[in-house]
């Protein structure tokens, strides 16, 4: 007899399912309608021995001191700082735009000061930023806009930046130094022996049994009155009583090659050229050595596996109707991407399931037998 079916192996229902056998010591029954743990992170060895994410890279970084140390629990790290390039007309210029970026492209040698002013003399002056469009254009121009943003983001979501939530752009900053850091968190890492490690030793609990490839209709009816915590599309438990809700998808072409390194950083970005949008090598994320390097072409698509809820505001608006019907469930906890329709990076994630995992001790304090163990 469980006490709880965690519907999802990703961070979030990984990291409840820990919380609630170690922290309650409570039963639980993960499931994944998928045939592994760990979700999109998932990562694994491929035919030529390389270390690859199979829906591609994943990088962690946080802010917080608290999430860090909690997955800290269950994993070594290797520093890693993340960068990315972008491929603008046959050049590979820094993203984040950058000092650097803007001297490269247009064949200059500002200062960062001059730079600030070269950014405000393009911006376009914008009433009201409701777009991901308004938010470029409005801080460095049209030009760096259309080279940058406007191609990769119509081939990301699939619509015009002009047509999507302000939230998208705003999310990549301008920079006038030099930092050619993607992120600029204080913790920055890849987890020393891979995702899927990191997950194992985070379910490796007597408490938790894990049930792969099976659908959360067909268990259900087979838990008793065991609560639930659902992770996966928040549409779907509700057998899209109001239609579905809109996300992007994504399909990954993986590939070998016998050359040592083909890129001279992990990601490289295509917002002008090719049907991808970006291709990863997967060996300077992870500091593995290998003769061969594996890479990734990923293709944006409207149909698969749901992985972006899109932002706009129709659909936030029929998301709304379903956390209605969520917030009236008894016994039954949503969290993670799918089942809240927001893009979150990993470390927010797992902020959200601590939190969640507060509000259930909160709502069903612990069994005095547990306490009594604990203490």
């Amino acid at each position: 007899m469980y006490d709880w079916l965690v519907v999802g192996a990703g961070f979030a229902g990984s990291v409840l399912a820990e919380r609630l056998a170690n922290g309650r010591g409570e039963r639980v029954l993960l499931i994944d309608r998928r045939t592994h743990i760990g979700g999109n992170a998932y990562d694994h060895y491929d035919e030529a021995g390389i270390l690859i994410h199979r829906y591609g890279p994943h990088i962690f970084h946080t802010n917080s001191k608290q999430i860090f140390d909690h997955l800290s629990q269950f994993t070594n790290w290797r520093k890693y700082e993340h960068r990315v390039l972008a491929n603008i007309e046959g050049q590979l210029l820094p993203v984040p735009i950058n000092l650097d970026t803007v001297n490269r492209l247009y064949g200059l040698s500002l200062t960062s000061e001059e730079l600030a002013t070269f950014f405000a003399q393009r911006a376009e002056h914008v009433d009201e930023i409701r777009t991901s469009e308004d938010v470029v254009i409005s801080q460095v121009g049209r030009d760096l806009y259309e080279k940058f943003f406007k191609g990769y983001t119509r081939k990301q979501w699939g619509v015009d930046p002009s047509e999507l939530d302000k939230s998208v752009t705003s999310r990549v900053p301008t920079r006038t130094c030099r930092d050619d850091r993607y992120f600029t968190d204080v913790y920055q890492y890849m987890p020393s022996a891979g995702y899927t490690r990191m997950f194992e030793r985070m379910l490796s609990s007597s408490n938790i049994d894990i049930s792969l490839g099976v659908d959360y209709k067909d268990v259900r009816e087979k838990v008793g009155n065991a609560r639930t915590i659902f992770t996966g599309p928040i549409d779907e438990f509700f057998d899209f009583r109001f239609g579905k809700l809109p996300y992007r998808s994504l399909r990954f072409d993986h590939q070998n090659f016998a050359d040592e390194w083909l890129q001279p950083v992990a990601v490289i970005n295509y917002p002008m050229s090719e049907d991808y949008t970006r291709v990863t090598e997967y060996k300077h994320l992870t500091g593995q050595r290998h003769p061969s390097t594996s890479v990734t072409y990923e293709y944006p698509s409207a149909d698969g596996d749901p992985y972006y809820p899109i932002p706009r505001p129709e659909n936030a608006a029929l998301y709304k109707r379903y956390e209605a019907l969520a917030n009236a469930e008894k016994d039954v906890w949503f969290a993670g991407r799918l089942a809240t329709y927001r893009y979150y990076n990993m470390d927010q994630v797992v902020g959200q399931a601590l939190a969640t995992f507060r509000r259930i001790n909160e709502a069903l304090p612990k069994s005095v037998a547990f306490q009594a163990v604990a203490e």
